[in-house]
């Protein structure tokens, strides 16, 4: 296959890097290459199986736009833009293009979140609490990985109350820590990710997925599909 990565941040990079370890072929343009997505022309996208953004907040809107309106299929790991959902799937489903969004790729992180699920069904009368460490340069807080946890325990428990505390320093790739409390104790649940990798894995198992698709899907709900093992 032939993937397009938008991003040539460290995720971007090393997305990059996944998909040459699968044997595809992969061209990256940088933001300062397509500003307000004008580099990603229709004739240029119709050489791609896929693209995958690993760009920002700001820059992600105009790249789907311009990627959607080409009937393009996307996989979307960049966060903090969930606002304009709706009408990127609208766009998808117009022009006949496909969507895969997700606020973590990792498969780490998708297990967290149904364990997360369980616990809240479990746990009864518990405090919540989620704390999310990720790197300085890291624009949106909460992380999208902890709002999907704090989902994911509405979702169990509607009347839950959740505290969500977000840091931002250094380099670190991601640490989200969930505690339960009661009167009588404590339960803690924590993922950390020891680098990009797993992020950047997940994204490309998206993609290769995603090619040949049509319509909008989250990443959590089509994970199972995703990991099942290609038949031989």
């Amino acid at each position: 296959m032939v993937f397009l990565v938008l991003g040539r941040g460290k995720t971007g990079s090393v997305v990059a890097d996944i998909a040459h370890e699968h044997g595809h072929s992969v061209r990256v343009i940088g933001e300062e290459e397509n500003r307000d997505g004008s580099a990603l022309t229709p004739p240029m996208l119709t050489h791609f199986d896929a693209i995958v953004d690993f760009t920002t907040p700001q820059a992600v809107i105009p790249n789907l736009r311009a990627c959607l309106s080409a009937g393009a299929r996307v996989v979307v790991g960049t966060t903090g833009w969930y606002d304009k959902l709706d009408e990127m799937r609208a766009l998808a489903e117009k022009r006949g293009g496909a969507l895969l969004y997700g606020t973590n790729f990792s498969v780490g992180v998708q297990a967290l979140l149904r364990v997360t699920r369980e616990l809240a069904l479990a746990a009864k009368g518990y405090r919540y609490r989620i704390s999310e460490t990720h790197h300085a340069t890291k624009l949106d807080q909460p992380s999208g990985t902890a709002l999907s946890m704090k989902a994911a325990l509405l979702a169990a428990d509607p009347d839950i109350q959740v505290e969500i505390a977000s840091r931002r320093e250094g380099d670190h790739s991601g640490l989200h820590i969930l505690e339960a409390r009661s009167d009588n104790d404590a339960i803690e649940i924590r993922h950390e990710a020891f680098s990009r990798r797993g992020f950047a894995e997940g994204a490309i198992k998206a993609a290769e997925w995603l090619a040949g698709r049509n319509g909008c899907y989250e990443f959590s709900s089509v994970f199972a599909q995703i990991v099942q093992p290609r038949p031989s």
